[in-house]
């Protein structure tokens, strides 16, 4: 019961992958909050939980709307006076490539991923900050990653929620809160028609949910973007190469032509520790004293 005495609210929790979630943080010792749009699926799978020994309350909402889900933090700390994980895991897909995409669908993809996410950790962060423990996890993909066909708007919701991901797990470090992303492969009702029948079968969603633990349980990393699909973990990574100083010039744009291949080696790579790091490399490059140039701003 390595999660015994925690908290966690579950997003789009009514089936697929939610589910599993929510059952193994259950299982864990977890208290958890199922939402979902449908609430009768919260319903069912909160009774399931209960069911099965564990401690579960469904709240149907959309992770759009500020004032259901401000209701739903109210009502969780109102009956347990805490929250200590949010799973931000809803979800839709409005596939089309992007010459026939209409605007409309790639609003509502953006609006749903990331700005649900945002609204979803924006009402628990406070909480979290004021108890100085808090675990929240964003729910990228490898079309956002690595980009896929037909994707752009999953695509770019996805990969903006690394970015938030990256710079709240700065924000929240002092505060014991810790930020990650999650990135399954999982064969739910999104993934229905995309992939062989086949593969499917392999891609249980609760072959994805034992990552969490890892993501959520005191002594989750912070920063990391999990991947996890049929039983298989790894960490994706944003990097950057060593680069070249070219500086200025008349004949800059051609040096950078000319170098691409130096320009885009990746051996020697890092993993910045925050975004200034590149400035500070090509501030370095070019002479100057970095941290003294931050720091006078």
């Amino acid at each position: 019961m390595k999660l015994r005495d925690r908290t966690a609210i579950v997003t789009g929790a009514g089936g697929g992958l939610g589910k599993c979630h929510a059952q193994l943080l259950a299982s864990l010792g977890a208290r958890v909050v199922v939402n979902d749009m449908n609430g009768e699926s919260a319903a069912r799978v909160a009774d399931e939980i209960n069911a099965n020994g564990g401690e579960a309350i469904a709240f149907a909402a959309s992770v759009t709307d500020e004032a259901q889900i401000a209701n739903m933090v109210a009502q969780t700390m109102a009956k347990w006076g805490r929250i200590d994980i949010l799973v931000n895991n809803a979800g839709i897909l409005r596939d089309k490539s992007f010459a026939k995409m209409d605007l409309a669908d790639f609003r509502l993809v953006v609006d749903v991923h990331l700005m649900g996410a945002v609204i979803c950790t924006k009402a628990v962060w406070e909480i979290m900050r004021q108890q100085g423990h808090g675990r929240v996890v964003m729910t990228t993909s490898s079309s956002g990653l690595y980009g896929n066909f037909g994707q752009a708007n999953y695509g770019a919701a996805k990969m903006a929620l690394v970015g938030l991901m990256q710079t709240l797990a700065l924000e929240g470090e002092k505060y014991g809160i810790r930020v990650n992303c999650l990135a399954p492969t999982a064969a739910t009702q999104m993934t229905d028609g995309l992939l062989a029948p086949d593969a499917l079968n392999k891609l249980s969603p609760d072959l994805v949910s034992p990552g969490l633990l890892a993501l959520v349980g005191d002594g989750a990393p912070t920063r990391a973007i999990m991947c996890a699909g049929a039983g298989h973990f790894a960490c994706a990574n944003v990097t950057l190469t060593n680069g070249v100083q070219v500086g200025g010039g008349d004949d800059a744009a051609e040096q950078v032509v000319a170098q691409w291949d130096q320009i885009s080696d990746r051996q020697g790579e890092i993993v910045p520790g925050y975004g200034f790091t590149q400035a500070e490399r090509e501030l370095a490059g070019a002479g100057d004293d970095a941290a003294v140039l931050f720091t006078k701003g």
